[in-house]
């Protein structure tokens, strides 16, 4: 007996996407305004990394924990910007003391929230981190998005022209802008690992649109005289199993990770998921049609392509 694999696009998939374009543009700036909005009005919930002072994870031994009762007991303790939040299934708790006057006091402060604890709660772990410090992480993490993306565009840019480097970056531009407004809106920690997390989205996200836009270089040397929006249309369908089918393999993996991971990974996991989410959205919808607007010069994309494909056979 011979077992076939799935179809799920059948080859002769011919969705117009590109007629849509509109439709689609108009979501991603809606989203984008909303972003926009949420990260003004109410800005990031910057975690430890980033605004300094101590993060303490506690866990209840003996049952649920009483979050009002113990947000009562700490702020008696005269320590400034004490938070409390309960995660988890009820049991566990984060503890965040705000940034002190020195390092001394922030160790002094830790060690009497820890005193006030008593017993049945277990420390599952505890982070310090000065102003200092804190500064030049956030400095770094901007530098570390912004090279990124330079070094994205630069690739793209030298892959193929001009116009499919500034589609490129603008829908990874799109899918990081609105990824941060989600971290906003949700409230989530926002930290050094969300920071590697928008990396990791903006790496992928780009290979995904890679491959389409080659495939619309590959056409353009195959069907010269195609309309172009209809060359457009029939690349993304060429692609779209191969893109959507990788992102949900992808995808399960990490709402593993949201669903089942610890609290210390759960605002990295939830930037990978949606993430992954609307960089295949982009990939699809926004970087393919903006090329449309750019005005590609379809000689000297033919010529690039040729160029490259002879470098790979050499």
């Amino acid at each position: 007996m011979i077992f076939k694999g799935v179809d799920f696009f059948p080859h002769n998939t011919r969705w117009k996407i590109i007629s849509w374009r509109y439709v689609f543009v108009g979501l991603s700036w809606a989203l984008a305004i909303a972003a926009a909005l949420m990260l003004w009005q109410r800005g990031l919930n910057y975690g430890v990394d980033f605004k300094g002072g101590t993060l303490i994870e506690i866990q209840s031994v003996s049952g649920n924990l009483d979050v009002a009762t113990l947000r009562d007991k700490l702020g008696k303790l005269g320590l400034g910007d004490v938070q409390v939040q309960a995660i988890g299934k009820g049991n566990e708790a984060l503890i965040r003391i705000g940034q002190q006057a020195d390092d001394k006091s922030q160790a002094t402060a830790g060690g009497r929230v820890k005193e006030t604890l008593g017993e049945g709660i277990t420390i599952r772990r505890s982070e310090t981190v000065g102003p200092t410090v804190s500064s030049e992480l956030k400095t770094t993490g901007i530098k570390a998005v912004v090279a990124a993306l330079l070094g994205i565009l630069i690739y793209v840019w030298f892959r193929f022209e001009w116009q499919f480097a500034v589609a490129g970056i603008v829908a990874l531009v799109h899918d990081v802008f609105i990824t941060s407004g989600m971290f906003s809106l949700l409230w989530y920690e926002f930290d050094l690992a969300t920071v590697a997390a928008l990396l990791t989205l903006a790496g992928y996200s780009i290979n995904d649109t890679v491959v389409v836009f080659d495939r619309i270089r590959e056409n353009m040397r195959k069907y010269k005289k195609m309309d172009f929006e209809q060359l457009l249309d029939l690349s993304i369908n060429e692609t779209l199993s191969r893109t959507v089918l990788t992102s949900s393999v992808t995808a399960v993996s990490v709402l593993a990770l949201y669903l089942f991971g610890t609290e210390a990974i759960h605002g990295f996991s939830f930037a990978m998921l949606f993430g992954i989410i609307i960089g295949t959205y982009s990939s699809i919808f926004v970087a393919a049609p903006l090329l449309l607007y750019f005005g590609v010069n379809r000689d000297n994309a033919q010529a690039k392509g040729s160029a490259g494909a002879s470098t790979a056979k050499a």
